[in-house]
């Protein structure tokens, strides 16, 4: 196998395993040498070594044989040649190491960091209402220094930049004070090194080094709920560093008080600090975010266009991840850039149709109506019902115009549910509040403020 072959294998294994499991357990590994079947790969740690060999040795195995079918095993070295157990019938003998060594082996096997994605940067986070307060807490700890508040607690659903800014943190730390000993890993990396010292008989070993570090960064902490040793050496850690005041910054998918099975002393330390909530994005936020991401992509495709109008539609219709959203936007350029049109409004609806039914909010017709009417103080009755005056239609015209942005249902249908109107009235009330949003501030901000009551 060539190191292009392997580079290959690694692209597959991105899409595959996901950007996370690819960062921090393929890309450190390299290809050293394929003999007798046998595909040879270097890993950085031995624990590094053990860990890809338990949870990802079967996907790589099958990777490689795709581009090399006689190869039937796999195989992992560290530094001074060092065999690590992979897919080998047999078990090869640990060679004799000397005490220096072994101090070595043992620094690098339990402390190494996870990667940091050098692009997760502050200058890369878009802020807006939603995580202002979470990026001033995340700027004041990566300043260095002593903070008033420890430990940072960030949580918050999918996609709504925890993992960015733990990763700006240290990112920044390192920069500024490249001198201290920052530790950032999942709370799974932090069980598994747990258990390996448990394993290896070298737990002294794993406190001294787990308590000697000066920022310990813990990324997705309700992972170690239920799992009472890992939670009690946890839990002596964090007493350890706090009294010694060294920073820590844990995130976790919902607030401290909320993971269940988290022992009550871990989470009261939890909830000692500052606790931040990072909302969902609002409509503003998840704009600035796309357009952040079109200066971008411009530099690698200089020559697709996005008409107005489209980063509205994406930052409306998807709503609930920005993962998803930058997805979207990605695939957006990549089929432009393909097929050498611009992206349209009506491009956008075709190429995304999976992702915006994926990622809406089932709202119907009808709760949009009642909204409507409430809004505009009218009854029911009258904004469906066949009266023409400027005080019912209007508001009609207001309601159609977020059935068709807001919903999946056709032009038809949406005019059946207003008292059987015909597709072409739907058609003419949905321009005429495009228009009249450009011109009209008070029809502006009308439309805005029923999409977020109706997006709660």
């Amino acid at each position: 196998m060539t190191l292009e072959q392997w580079d290959t294998v690694q692209d597959n294994l991105a899409r595959t395993l996901g950007e996370n499991n690819f960062a921090t357990w393929i890309k450190p590994l390299k290809f050293d040498e394929c003999k007798d079947g046998v595909a040879v790969l270097r890993a950085p740690t031995h624990f590094v070594g053990n860990y890809v060999s338990q949870n990802f040795g079967d996907a790589i195995l099958a990777g490689i044989s795709h581009v090399q079918p006689d190869v039937r095993r796999i195989q992992f070295r560290v530094a001074m040649d060092r065999k690590i157990q992979g897919q080998a019938p047999v078990r090869p003998a640990k060679p004799a190491a000397t005490p220096t060594d072994n101090v070595a082996r043992d620094a690098s096997d339990l402390l190494p960091s996870a990667p940091l994605e050098p692009r997760l940067n502050f200058d890369n986070f878009v802020v807006g209402k939603p995580n202002e307060l979470a990026n001033a807490a995340a700027r004041r700890v990566a300043e260095g220094g002593p903070v008033t508040f420890n430990p940072l607690f960030l949580h918050g659903g999918v996609g709504l930049g925890k993992t960015h800014l733990m990763h700006a943190i240290a990112l920044e730390l390192r920069a500024r004070n490249p001198e201290l000993n920052v530790l950032y890993l999942s709370a799974e990396q932090f069980m598994y090194r747990f258990v390996q010292a448990l394993r290896d008989r070298r737990m002294m070993d794993f406190k001294s080094l787990f308590r000697s570090v000066d920022v310990l960064m813990v990324d997705d902490v309700q992972f170690i709920a239920g799992k009472d040793s890992t939670q009690e050496e946890f839990f002596h850690t964090f007493n350890t560093l706090v009294d010694q005041n060294k920073q820590i910054v844990i995130s976790a998918d919902r607030a401290p008080d909320e993971i269940k099975d988290m022992e009550n002393r871990i989470r009261s330390r939890l909830q000692s600090g500052l606790v931040v909530d990072l909302h969902p994005t609002d409509y503003e936020l998840r704009l600035g975010i796309l357009q952040s991401k079109c200066e971008s992509h411009g530099v690698h495709y200089p020559d697709v266009i996005i008409e107005d109008g489209v980063l509205a539609f994406l930052a409306h219709r998807i709503s609930s991840n920005v993962r998803v959203l930058e997805g979207a936007l990605n695939r957006l350029y990549a089929f432009a850039s393909l097929v050498g049109k611009p992206v349209t409004l009506e491009l956008a609806q075709d190429c995304l149709s999976d992702v915006i039914r994926a990622s809406e909010r089932k709202i119907s017709v009808e709760e949009i109506q009642r909204k409507v009417a409430e809004h505009y103080h009218i009854r029911l009755s009258d904004l469906i019902g066949p009266k023409r005056v400027r005080n019912f239609a209007r508001p009609r015209q207001v309601a159609m115009y977020l059935c068709k942005q807001m919903t999946a249902r056709s032009l038809p249908d949406i005019g059946r549910r207003f008292g059987g109107r015909d597709h072409t009235t739907v058609m003419h009330g949905v321009k005429r509040i495009e228009d009249l949003m450009r011109s009209d501030a008070q029809i502006a901000e009308d439309v805005e403020l029923l999409r977020r009551a109706l997006e709660e």
